[in-house]
């Protein structure tokens, strides 16, 4: 996968992609794209708080060879400082994120949900 905006600061919530620093095996880049206290909703009644967390999920998927699927990115809507990215998955799940505007104009996520979808 080639996404010139991997590894970059993303100053429009739509660059705040983690699959090719995933594919990349690129933890710490994917870890980099969330707040301090963000939050993120695994699915099957797993949640995470905070880089550290954050990073030792990340850090298993890796491990295990998993790869991310390549979706569908949803234009994001943005109201103020406040955004809401999504993707379509190949599977027809839906991830949502919420990511803030950071001081310096750049975007991190704050809350991650893997799939909205209801089982």
């Amino acid at each position: 996968m080639n996404d010139p905006n991997a590894g970059k600061t993303a100053f429009d919530p739509q660059q705040l992609e983690p699959i090719a620093r995933q594919h990349a095996a690129d933890v710490d880049g994917m870890v980099a794209l969330f707040e301090a206290d963000a939050v993120i909703d695994c699915g099957g009644g797993r949640s995470l708080r905070g880089h550290e967390a954050i990073r030792d999920y990340y850090a298993e998927i890796v491990a295990s060879g998993r790869k991310f699927a390549v979706g569908e990115q949803r234009p994001a809507l943005i109201c103020g400082d406040l955004a809401l990215t999504s993707t379509r998955l190949p599977d027809g799940d839906v991830t949502s994120e919420v990511a803030r505007r950071q001081a310096d104009g750049s975007w991190l996520w704050v809350i991650d949900r893997y799939s909205v979808a209801w089982d």
